[in-house]
């Protein structure tokens, strides 16, 4: 679009009212289309940035370095309405307030009736000797010189660009993530001692810090850099740039980018004589007036009880608040939401609310894998039921649910929430004032108004529709999942018939998508997307939140008899099948063997015994008749599975999204009123069903009478003895939304048993829609179990026999991954962080002594030891002492590094 320096027009009624907005950011963008949207009389609008384009996403400036798109925001054709002039590269370099008037760079003189400031903010070096050669990372200008320095840089080296992020926050991050994507070496430099700490806590920034890390960034933390020396003879081996610190190790840089922050662009607003904040910024109140009548200020530029936000939502509600006023309303700003969510390289990381829990009594319910790349924190008051915030860093898949929630009563235990713990996704309503996307301030209400039209507009029955009626989900997108939810539950609430589509990118149901993999033998995301998907980013093959988990899990089943981490499928799976094992709150791990039946020997009881003492592993029976040992680090998790691989054990596959454990009593062995043997049925259908990858977790039952020791009717599939064979009940689920089994079959043999099963679960595996638990399932299933019954006893589709074969591919193909793991030094490698310095305690981890065994310390714990007045705390477990197992471990060490 070229630039226009056109004066007001002669011909332009007098009574028309003027209003100047100077920028071009996204603030400016949201109160134009505003302002258009509530079509005021005799309106004009001139908007002025230095740019020289529309106003863009800066949002998604991390997807310049990718492809060159303009990332424009909104329809183009509000800058072509009748009643906005926008004015590209055109600074404005005074305004004249009592005159209300404006002054251009080209001399042009402009009055207004009301003018908005959205001069956004200008991006920091640091104050240290030669920043003048570092660069900034703000605009797509900036994006642009970056892409085009690293290559020149990579052609002229003859090597990868060494680059060197000054900022661990949001945009440091992406500026990182995109300079890596382009091939550089990138070393982020930050303050403090885990990244994003404005937006998560410690334990999520730690985790950060090691994902980032496992993904090939180097990370310098703790430290500003104090200088930066210039070698003007640099050569390919020496680099032009050293960035240097008092303690730090000094780092070798060909470009260095920095990304610390923003500095409000008051300085127009400041010779204007408008109040400005003592740390930056013009100071606005509620309703967004500055110090000056009839001139305001939105965005980063604005400082509102001493505080500039760079964030789109906060920018986003001050510009509605804007326009509001403007239009003859009362609208007033109520504070900064300082939700945030970061894409970088499919790590996500979000926060929202009171993340830090600073509110008294506030309650942290955490689910943690540090290492793995997963840690989950939700935020609630001391009664557990209002949700005050919440962290996710690695798997951000419950952040569209709970940020609506925000501040009301949850409606299932927090711990449900946490998906990375097994939890899934809850069947909520939000009430219609819920707000849904807080980039563009739409609320569940709107979504279901637009889901039914109204005389000016059609029904929006699929997001793109959704998408252009409401502006739900064009911004940051974080929102989807749940405006997708949303609409389809109102679809079906009107009796609308809904699209089984996947998400955008994948027309198919999960169902469909299932088959279609199954039938192309496709392994790979990329491959899947480009053949079946329209990609997000056809340049990069993105997916969304929705599909790269369902792509996850698909891959996951059809492929059960190879190990999960390889082919290109390890980065999509969850987080704790990254690790083989389950973690907890602190970051360590816990370790359940497999005990199929829940039949053990005393000499494996033993075995347990001596590793969790050797390991100084908390020990539990868990509710699933299993022992289940905690606190172990990453990497003493193959010197565990050594020794229990040694000992008989095999992988239990707690942390898989899989069959879990088959549950059963006594039996017929023991139990005076046992009618059949439910210990060896539970064995066989374990080892049957072990490691078979599902839409989620799967639960067995077996009890040995109709008393129902094992709970056989609460699991996904229950077998309860008579004394004429076995009754078989499906679709049973514990949890946050429990449910009882329904009887399937009643009087089977064994075989016939077995075969059902068969047939019961591979169907669920290959029709359930993603994070579907079997009780969902069936009753989303027309006819429910009526129809389950036709398809698994009376083969009424014809595909019993391929289902069946089906599970005896995977039983014939079955190797337990733990076992697996140990056998191949390169696999191995996964597991080494912290291999050096084996018997060195991990400071960050702290315990305390309850009940004869360690806990994790709490956070008052913790302060309390520093103070003084509380208890000793324990720091983190060691390595075992026995010497042959620290040379075993070395020798496997030194295998995998070898490998390399």
């Amino acid at each position: 679009m070229e630039a226009s320096t056109a004066s007001t027009a002669s011909s332009q009624a007098e009574t028309d009212r003027h209003i100047v907005v100077v920028g071009g950011g996204p603030a400016a963008h949201r109160v134009t289309e505003a302002l258009i949207a509530r079509d005021p009389e005799g309106l004009r609008i001139s908007v002025f940035t230095e740019e020289s384009s529309a106003p863009y996403d800066r949002v998604a400036l991390s997807r310049r370095f990718a492809a060159s798109e303009d990332l424009l925001l909104g329809d183009p054709a509000l800058w072509q309405d009748p009643r906005v002039q926008l004015h590209t590269s055109t600074a404005v370099t005074g305004i004249d307030a009592a005159a209300k008037t404006l002054r251009t760079a080209q001399g042009e003189v402009l009055g207004f009736d009301d003018l908005v400031l959205a001069t956004g903010s200008s991006a920091p070096r640091p104050p240290i000797e030669g920043a003048e050669h570092i660069a900034v990372y703000r605009t797509l200008e900036d994006v642009d010189w970056l892409r085009q320095r690293a290559a020149d840089l990579s052609a002229e080296l003859g090597r990868p660009a060494r680059c060197v992020v000054i900022g661990g926050g949001l945009l440091g991050l992406e500026a990182a993530g995109g300079l890596k994507g382009l091939g550089a070496e990138v070393t982020v430099v930050h303050s403090r001692r885990w990244l994003m700490n404005a937006q998560v806590d410690e334990y999520g920034g730690r985790t950060l810090n090691r994902l980032l890390e496992k993904e090939g960034y180097r990370l310098q933390l703790g430290q500003r850099p104090s200088r930066l020396a210039v070698d003007l003879e640099a050569t390919p081996e020496r680099s032009r740039y050293t960035l240097e610190f008092t303690e730090n190790p000094d780092l070798p840089a060909d470009l260095v980018v920095a990304a610390i922050g923003i500095t409000a662009r008051d300085e127009l607003a400041a010779e204007a004589g408008l109040e400005c904040a003592e740390r930056g910024g013009v100071v606005i109140d509620e309703t967004c007036a500055t110090s000056t009548k009839n001139i305001w200020a939105i965005g980063e530029v604005a400082s509102y009880q001493g505080v500039s936000m760079g964030l789109v939502a906060p920018a986003n509600a001050m510009a509605e608040v804007v326009a509001d006023r403007l239009s003859g309303g009362a609208a007033a700003f109520d504070g900064f939401d300082t939700a945030a969510k970061l894409k970088l390289a499919g790590m996500d990381v979000a926060s929202f609310g009171d993340a830090f829990a600073e509110t008294p009594g506030a309650l942290e319910v955490v689910y943690a894998d540090a290492v793995g790349g997963v840690y989950q924190k939700i935020v609630v008051t001391d009664d557990a039921t209002t949700l005050l915030g919440g962290v996710f860093v690695g798997d951000a898949s419950p952040y569209s649910s709970l940020r609506p929630l925000l501040g009301r009563e949850l409606p299932a235990a927090p711990g449900a929430f946490l998906s990375a713990s097994g939890g899934g996704e809850l069947d909520m309503d939000l009430p219609d004032d819920a707000q849904v996307c807080s980039c563009k301030d739409v609320c569940a209400g709107t979504i279901r108004s637009a889901v039914a039209g109204d005389d000016k507009t059609p029904p929006c029955t699929d997001m793109a529709a959704m998408k252009s009626c409401t502006k739900v989900g064009t911004q940051c997108g974080s929102c989807i999942p749940m405006a997708k939810k949303i609409m389809e539950k109102q679809m079906l609430s009107l009796g609308m018939d809904v699209s089984k589509a996947l998400c955008e990118h994948f027309a198919h149901s999960r169902a469909e998508l299932f088959e279609a993999v199954r039938a192309t033998q496709l392994t790979s995301f990329t491959q899947i997307v480009t053949r079946f998907g329209t990609p997000a980013d056809p340049s990069i093959n993105l997916g969304c939140d929705i599909c790269k988990p369902a792509v996850a899990s698909i891959l996951a089943a059809q492929h059960g008899a190879e190990y999960i981490l390889e082919a290109g499928r390890g980065t999509l799976q969850d987080t704790n099948d990254r690790a083989l094992a389950n973690m907890q709150k602190d970051g360590t791990y816990s370790v359940m063997p497999r005990i199929p039946g829940g039949e053990i020997t005393p000499q494996k009881l033993k075995v347990i015994a001596e590793v969790a003492a050797d390991f100084d592993l908390y020990t539990k029976i868990s509710a699933a008749q299993r022992v289940d040992m905690f606190g172990a680090r990453l990497e003493q998790l193959p010197a565990i599975w050594r020794r229990l691989v040694d000992a008989g054990f095999e992988s239990g596959q707690a942390y898989g999204k899989a069959l879990r454990n088959v549950k059963s009593c006594v039996g017929s062995s023991w139990c005076r009123y046992g009618v059949q043997d439910s210990v060896a049925m539970g064995i066989r259908l374990e080892n049957r069903y072990r490691g078979l990858r599902s839409p989620h977790k799967m639960k067995f039952g077996v009890s040995g009478c109709a008393r129902e020791c094992a709970e056989a009717r609460a699991k996904d599939v229950g077998v309860i003895a008579t004394t004429d064979g076995w009754n078989m009940y499906v679709g049973g689920n514990g949890g946050a939304t429990p449910a009882h089994g329904q009887l399937l079959a009643k009087d089977l043999d064994d075989d016939s048993l077995l075969r059902y099963i068969d047939r019961y679960v591979m169907y669920y595996v290959r029709t359930a829609d993603r994070l579907q638990r079997t009780a969902r399932w069936m009753e989303e299933l027309p006819g429910g179990v009526d129809h389950v019954y036709d398809v698994v006893v009376k083969d009424s589709l014809g595909i019993g026999a391929d289902l069946e074969a089906a599970v005896a591919e995977h039983v014939d193909g079955y190797e337990d991954e733990w076992a697996a793991t140990l056998r191949d030094p390169e696999r191995l490698r996964r597991f080494r962080s912290f291999v050096n310095a084996p018997d060195a305690p991990d400071t960050g981890l702290a315990y305390v002594l309850e009940r004869g065994q360690r806990r994790p310390a709490t956070e008052a714990e913790r302060a309390a030891a520093e103070s003084g007045e509380g208890p000793v705390l324990l720091t983190g477990p060691r390595i075992p002492v026995r010497e042959e197992m620290a040379r075993e471990d070395a020798a496997n060490m030194a295998a995998a590094e070898g490998s390399s």
